[in-house]
């Protein structure tokens, strides 16, 4: 078919090549000659348009040919020999133009459009930008190509806000309305910049409006937008249009919902979603529930009213209340500092029908470890071998560092080993505390700790550490406190601080474990 084509075409060519030595040779003879059709003259610069390389030449030969002749050129022939030289330098383009005013032919919407797109498919968008300002003040509107090709070429080169505008600026003036490819093309555009206006404004023109279905990967770029800017309303859409075209359902398609729904201070409904996304044989990982950590983790009263919500939840019986959403509140109970709320949250999971699991005590050990509660972490660490909950590296790392908060650490050796017993790889972090609570206490088995990291693949000890070996433990090249050489007034602090906690967390215990033989 191309080689059928590119004979028809060079035939053309031929063709009017012929006319145009029958013109010339006819002007040097002085005869008279009927000037030939002018249909065979738009062939031939057709024809030289559709040639790319090394017809440009000719094409503006035939055109001085005609002029030669006396023959008047129209628009169209300008257009055509526009077409022809968008290829090359801008400065024949220019020439074009300077030669349409000579012939006193003024610029209309298709003279723009070519030369727009000219500068469209060069990507120089602010020349692009000048020549249409020139049409508004010659009061031309762009054609409908001019404006999608503008407008595409603005969402792509990152400019959501500009393309947008351009947009909306065309519909409103035009009889005409743009392609469903172009507000797709600006929704994308929109949602990777999380530009919050132009989504909703894109995602209701070609969803709603125009009943166009995007694809998963639009979807998740939308999802992200509205997560951002607390849109839980077009998120919930979204998942609506996610569950029409039949996505598989991950992790990663909900995790925005939840981070929406806590921005826009629903974060009840972020708890209920995780008990949804549970039934939909997904695992909500602490990732997930990192927004509505953020959100109940200011002080007490915000970790109480999440509380509140677990049991309306509860309540409600429309969605089980999920082990995370137990979990997340417990965790925002250490980061304020209340281990004894912690602890209660923790005895009353059974008042949610919700199991613990390995997350949960791993979560009450780092409270034990900020409040130096051995007996605390010891008790619970019973607690989950009762509940056959096997304890994972998270777990066995949290049992190191807390024996190492005290002053007789030799459990710490011995959940190391038993750790490795398990097959589980000590993490990095875990000789590094162990190392540091050697130097601090002059302990010489800090040498046969560095030798079995190393020996465990950690070959390279961080120059902070290193420092901090050389120095004895006196100096922390990160400017932290090295723990127990701060000022005696600020280490009182800290133990008043952590025997006050131990002391609240152990009569929490005592007035739980009352209750329940109360009611027993």
């Amino acid at each position: 078919m191309c080689g059928v084509l590119a004979f028809v075409t060079g035939h053309i060519l031929f063709q009017g090549i012929l006319v145009s030595e029958q013109m010339k040779e006819h002007l040097l003879q002085g005869t008279t000659w009927t000037s030939p059709d002018m249909l065979i003259l738009h062939i031939l610069a057709e024809s030289s348009a559709c040639i790319r390389d090394g017809l440009d030449l000719e094409a503006r030969a035939i055109f001085e040919d005609m002029l030669a002749v006396g023959l008047n050129p129209t628009r169209q022939h300008f257009h055509l020999l526009l077409d022809t030289m968008r290829f090359m330098n801008t400065r024949h383009m220019w020439d074009i133009l300077e030669s349409m005013r000579r012939f006193d032919i003024s610029l209309n919407e298709q003279t723009y459009e070519i030369v727009i797109l000219r500068y469209v498919e060069a990507g120089q968008i602010e020349l692009a930008l000048q020549q249409l300002s020139e049409m508004g003040k010659r009061s031309l509107s762009p054609t409908l190509k001019t404006a999608r090709g503008l407008i595409m070429a603005a969402g792509r080169s990152g400019y959501p806000r500009l393309a947008l505008e351009l947009a909306e600026s065309f519909e409103q003036s035009s009889v005409r309305h743009l392609e469903g490819e172009v507000w797709v093309d600006l929704l994308i555009s929109c949602s990777e910049s999380f530009y919050e206006y132009g989504v909703l404004r894109t995602w209701q023109q070609v969803v709603h409006e125009l009943g166009i279905t995007p694809d998963e990967g639009c979807c998740l770029q939308v999802l992200h937008t509205a997560g951002r800017h607390g849109k839980s309303a077009l998120a919930l859409d979204v998942l609506q249009v996610l569950e029409r075209i039949g996505a598989s359902w991950q992790e990663y398609h909900f995790a925005p919902i939840i981070e929406a729904l806590c921005r826009d201070d629903k974060v009840k409904d972020a708890l209920a979603m995780l008990g949804v996304i549970r039934s939909r044989n997904i695992i909500p990982v602490t990732e997930t529930t990192f927004p509505i950590f953020t959100a109940i983790s200011r002080d007490t009263d915000t970790v109480d009213e999440a509380w509140g919500h677990l049991e309306a939840i509860r309540d409600e019986g429309k969605e089980a209340v999920d082990v995370t959403a137990l979990n997340v509140v417990i965790q925002a109970s250490v980061a304020i500092g209340d281990l004894q709320r912690a602890v209660g949250t923790y005895k009353a999971a059974g008042d949610l029908n919700v199991t613990p699991n390995v997350d949960t005590y791993n979560l009450l050990l780092a409270g034990c470890i900020a409040a130096q509660h051995r007996q605390l972490g010891d008790r619970l660490l019973s607690e989950m071998k009762d509940a056959k909950i096997k304890p994972d590296v998270r777990t066995y790392e949290r049992l190191i560092v807390l024996c190492l908060t005290q002053t007789n650490y030799e459990d710490a050796f011995f959940y190391l080993e038993e750790m490795k017993a398990l097959r589980f790889m000590p993490p990095l972090a875990v000789y590094e505390a162990i190392i540091r609570k050697c130097v601090l206490t002059g302990d010489t088995r800090s040498k046969i700790a560095i030798e079995e990291m190393t020996e465990s693949g950690y070959y390279t000890i961080s120059t902070r550490l290193k420092a901090f070996i050389d120095s004895g433990g006196s100096h922390d090249p990160a400017g932290e406190p090295v723990p127990g050489r701060g000022p005696p007034a600020r280490r009182d602090r800290q133990r008043s601080f952590f025997r006050q906690a131990a002391e609240e967390v152990e009569q929490g215990l005592e007035e739980v474990l009352q209750a329940k033989k109360t009611t027993s």
